[in-house]
């Protein structure tokens, strides 16, 4: 007997452990252990996500004819670490090898490449094919390349899977159309409402485990509306396909208060637990676009989110680490504010934010980057603190997808491994793409001063703070040009201000 060891993103049924797999003779393990969902202490959404679809797979599994020995939370003997259960389900059943699907996260890796020194028993480790690039293959694209920029591994991507491709030219004549999809909504337009699945007994059974065991962990449990089987991720596929996707690319990076989910897809958490194939979406996807369902611009952007972007990411994080988690070119070391557990700011744009995402364990990509990161990036956050509450606070947080969008995307904290530029700006940009100015206590229009917004001189405040270490930055020149053009008055006013808003926040004041 073979003991085939399923970890909780894991959840696909073609996965590389899952292949070949004796229905009769092999055992399908899986565990929940307190481990997993205290090493930070996830969102009590998350939690609930993950446990209820990992027992719905595990039933799937047994409907199939495989023998399945899963572990609850809550067993008696539960040991609550991979390692201990591993060793007791070798105790038991006493397999002659364990097969396992590489784990997603270094930190789980680590662990299991430790337990293969511990046993005495042989362990086939098997790539995690789910991706669309292997990690050699992304090293072997990054190797003497001076600058890892996502734009031309997503090329290479693209005429690898041939898609969105006439020949050996992108569809359209242009390998992306960013540049259309950045339009603010100036007029209320009726958002399809997202996909929100029903609570069954297999999710109640583990809303009541997660509400007692997990009670004083960030964000709200009820109301639940993840899927939590494949049956359901692919109805959330289709109808994001059907109901969204022909928007999603003129009004991606827009918010509106009131509409947390807007024309996104909300897949992220379902591709990366493996409920959905990435492969799959992007091929549905295209088929909207040749089926003149959706514009070019909504499916490319959709497509570079997964078939680009995520891939990348992927592949940095293997690259870079494990020296990339301890990153932080600024040096930046301030706490992070309570408000980023509670929303109790001034701030409408931030309160927008964090309350959504206190709510749904979900904000979307502009949400996360240009204004909950902005506000990290400008005031200086430690990137410890800051990876730590977004892996805690998101429903799609898994280290290898978060480290490099916080380090590298949110914070510069790489110095320009993956990103060109710090993603910074000041309250013009989120007035430009939101409506979250018009019911804040601050005023956008206002640069200086008690009554302005505080990313006016937050933002000019981190290039003065910074400028030794920004001023060759090429894409930066411009801005700098216009800084030593100041005047001396209005630069002691922009540190003034800075300098009064980091007290009130030492102080514990309500900013």
């Amino acid at each position: 007997m073979k003991l085939v060891f399923i970890l909780g993103d894991q959840l696909s049924h073609t996965l590389s452990s899952l292949k070949g797999c004796d229905a009769e003779h092999d055992l399908i393990f899986m565990c929940e252990v307190n481990e997993e969902a205290t090493y930070v202490k996830h969102h009590k959404k998350k939690i609930a996500f993950v446990f209820s679809a990992m027992r719905h797979f595990a039933e799937e599994l047994k409907q199939k004819g495989f023998q399945v020995e899963y572990i609850k939370l809550d067993d008696n003997g539960n040991t609550n670490s991979f390692s201990g259960e591993l060793k007791r389900a070798l105790e038991k059943y006493k397999p002659e090898s364990v097969i396992l699907t590489e784990p997603s996260e270094y930190r789980v890796l680590k662990e299991v490449e430790g337990l293969q020194k511990d046993l005495d028993i042989p362990v086939d480790m098997r790539p995690d094919d789910r991706f669309l690039a292997t990690k050699e293959e992304f090293a072997k694209w990054a190797q003497g390349r001076k600058e890892l920029r996502m734009e031309y591994f997503y090329r290479e991507m693209r005429k690898k899977y041939n898609i969105l491709m006439d020949g050996d030219s992108p569809q359209g004549g242009n390998w992306n159309y960013d540049s259309e999809n950045r339009k603010p909504l100036k007029e209320r337009l009726n958002v399809p409402d997202t996909y929100k699945g029903q609570v069954d007994d297999i999710t109640r059974e583990v809303l009541d485990l997660v509400a007692d065991k997990f009670y004083d962990h960030f964000g709200d449990l009820e109301p639940f509306f993840f899927a939590v089987t494949r049956d359901q991720a692919l109805y959330a596929l289709d109808k994001f396909i059907d109901e969204r996707l022909c928007f999603f690319g003129d009004y991606q990076d827009a918010m509106v208060q009131g509409e947390p989910w807007m024309y996104h897809s909300h897949l992220s958490l379902y591709i990366n637990i493996g409920l959905l194939n990435a492969m799959e979406c992007i091929e549905k996807a295209e088929a909207a676009y040749k089926q003149n369902a959706a514009p070019l611009n909504a499916v490319e952007g959709f497509i570079r989110q997964i078939l680009g972007w995520r891939e990348y990411i992927r592949g940095i994080y293997w690259l870079k680490m494990p020296e990339y988690e301890t990153e932080n070119f600024f040096g930046a070391d301030r706490e992070l504010p309570w408000f980023f557990w509670d929303a109790h700011t001034q701030m409408n744009c931030l309160r927008q934010c964090i309350t959504e995402t206190k709510e749904n364990a979900y904000a979307h990509h502009i949400q996360r980057l240009m204004v909950i990161g902005n506000f990290a990036l400008i005031t200086g956050l430690s990137p410890e603190e800051v990876n730590e509450w977004y892996m805690i606070v998101y429903a799609d947080a898994y280290q290898w997808v978060e480290l490099p969008n916080v380090t590298g995307m949110i914070l510069f904290a790489d110095g320009g491994v993956l990103g060109s530029k710090p993603y910074a700006s000041s309250g013009s940009y989120i007035n430009k793409m939101s409506d979250y100015c018009k019911s804040c206590r601050y005023k956008v229009s206002k640069k200086n001063g008690p009554e302005a917004c505080p990313f006016n001189y937050l933002y000019w405040d981190f290039l003065i703070r910074n400028h030794d270490k920004l001023k060759n930055n090429h894409r930066l020149g411009m801005i700098y040009s216009t800084l030593h053009k100041m005047d001396k008055e209005k630069v002691e006013a922009i540190k003034e201000d800075a300098e009064r808003f980091f007290r009130a926040l030492e102080n514990g004041e309500k900013v």
